[in-house]
């Protein structure tokens, strides 16, 4: 028996919204049938949030995490025409959401996106999410593989070079993809339901290609991290093994129950072989067996800082993005000080940051001395650095407590409790889903509810061992139903006794702090 997503799909398919967008606009949004508003226009990345009534969020593709300057200026045009309504976040996939606008103003800013070379078709729903690659992919000095152009073929085999591709609009469930070209798994690739990580096909290294790896997912049912397809690719057989193992998803993917239907679930009930077989089928050729090990050596980078390119006197610099957010004035002032400084390149991170590229010796400690940087350091603290938040419930309609507010307040309370030793990831997620990937985290949180004296109340579960970098795994829950207005205490205890940390002796030991009660 077919599922509601699957009876919408089948009576018409999400991108035929694309031809109905000047009719919503000048119909206005409370007119539009309930499936294409809650539903569909969802395949053009345009979201109805029920907590904010009439104004829309849009979700960008952003492949690779690669935006220069006019394009930041275009965003920035949205957020700032929505007033007080808007704002952007950086993504976990390296991407951009814009939140605010009205469903009049759609139809202006597709133009807009279009004559800058972006777009946000197919961002959600049953369709590819952001193709992630390493956000120094072209200019870090270690790289193996410069991974930006393999991740913007596949978005437009993927997209129809960003007018839509019907082909790819009715799979059973998202999909994740990552293209890691470098030594210290910088995409996650565990946690995408396919991913190509760096591996030479002998010993001798000079036959370089691609490991990889299918089904890594998070859902609330579920958490899964990608296993071995003992498959290696060439760079120029990537978009190819992409097509084809989507179109095997696409055709024999479980649909009857959506908690069911992503990637890892068709794999548990084929085996990998003949996964591995029928994708191989599709191709049309055999696949090279898996190289014996991967290139992935290092510690994960956060690549926030003054950063050396392999392009003489040249340098990139990260800089630290609070839970990923952002204005139009500061989107305005990134995109001035990338071409002040550096060419107009702009990288975005999972970690919800922003990497100013091309920037010459000369002109490093000028950057360094701009206002903007006050509010988004190269230098942070050592838990601020570290965080990361989802959307929360302030305008996601599944999460079940807020993130973005909360988890400042919270970090900003320790750090000033606190000496930290080295960099402690932190990363909040409102609901089960997972979207801020704490189970990646050093100490992550999932959003629930808790009791506490006999009241109902915000809550975590708090998850750790989390790991990137080399031999990547997974974390587990460790705490169920913490009170969010105990963390202070709870993570101050795992910080000194898991992570080094040490009071400051003139810090604020403080307990329930008013902005952090404000917040929670």
């Amino acid at each position: 028996m077919a599922n509601k997503i699957e009876t919408l799909k089948a009576e018409k398919d999400g991108l035929a919204v694309k031809a109905e967008i000047q009719r919503f606009a000048e119909m206005g949004w409370e007119a539009i049938d309930d499936d294409d508003l809650q539903h569909r226009l969802k395949w053009l990345g345009v979201f109805f949030r029920k907590s904010t009534p009439g104004r829309f969020m849009v979700r960008m593709r952003i492949p690779n995490g690669l935006i220069n300057s006019d394009q930041m200026r275009v965003l920035a045009s949205v957020v700032e025409k929505c007033g007080e309504h808007g704002v952007a976040d950086i993504t976990t996939r390296q991407n951009i959401q814009m939140r605010g606008f009205p469903i009049e103003d759609v139809p202006e800013m597709f133009e807009k996106f279009r004559a800058v070379g972006l777009t946000s078709v197919q961002s959600a729903m049953d369709n590819i999410r952001n193709i992630t690659g390493s956000p120094v992919a072209g200019i870090d000095a270690n790289e193996l593989y410069d991974t930006r152009e393999l991740a913007i073929q596949v978005q437009n085999l993927l997209t129809n070079n960003g007018e839509g591709n019907p082909a790819f609009t009715n799979l059973p469930r998202k999909f994740n993809i990552a293209i890691a070209g470098c030594r210290d798994n910088s995409t996650h690739a565990e946690i995408n339901d396919l991913a190509f990580v760096p591996a030479f096909k002998e010993e001798s290294k000079e036959t370089f290609g691609f490991n990889v790896l299918v089904g890594g997912f998070f859902s609330s049912k579920r958490i899964a991290a990608a296993v071995p397809l003992d498959v290696w690719v060439a760079p120029e057989d990537v978009v190819a093994l992409c097509e084809a193992l989507l179109i095997v998803f696409r055709d024999n993917g479980l649909r009857e129950n959506r908690q069911k239907a992503r990637l890892m679930y068709l794999i548990d009930e084929w085996g990998i072989e003949k996964f591995r077989a029928e994708v191989e089928k599709q191709m049309g050729k055999p696949l090279a067996a898996a190289a014996d090990k991967d290139e992935i050596e290092w510690e994960k980078r956060d690549h926030i800082g003054v950063h050396p390119q392999k392009q003489s006197g040249l340098n990139y610099v990260g800089l630290q993005v609070p839970v990923g957010r952002m204005y139009a004035s500061d989107m305005y002032e990134f995109a001035n000080l990338a071409d002040k400084y550096g060419d107009g390149d702009m990288r975005l991170t999972v970690e919800q940051n922003l990497i100013i590229t091309n920037v010459s010796d000369a002109l490093v400690p000028e950057l360094l001395q701009e206002p903007l940087l006050e509010k988004f350091p190269a230098c942070p603290d050592n838990l601020m650095r570290g965080l990361v938040s989802c959307t929360g419930n302030q305008f996601c309609p599944v999460a079940i407590v807020e993130t973005k507010n909360r988890s400042l307040a919270l970090t900003k309370q320790l750090s000033a409790t606190y000496d930290l030793p080295k960099v402690v990831r932190i990363h909040w997620s409102g609901c089960p889903n997972s979207c801020a990937q704490p189970q990646v985290a050093d100490i992550g949180f999932t959003g629930c509810k808790a009791r506490k004296e006999g009241k109902v109340v915000d809550g975590v579960d708090i998850y750790m061992g989390g790991t990137v970098g080399k031999d990547a795994h997974l974390g587990t829950c460790v705490m169920e139903k913490v009170p969010c207005e105990d963390l202070y205490e709870v993570v101050g205890k795992l910080l000194v006794d898991r992570f080094g940390a040490v009071p400051k002796q003139n810090g604020a030991a403080l307990t329930h702090s008013a902005e952090l009660i404000a917040v929670g």
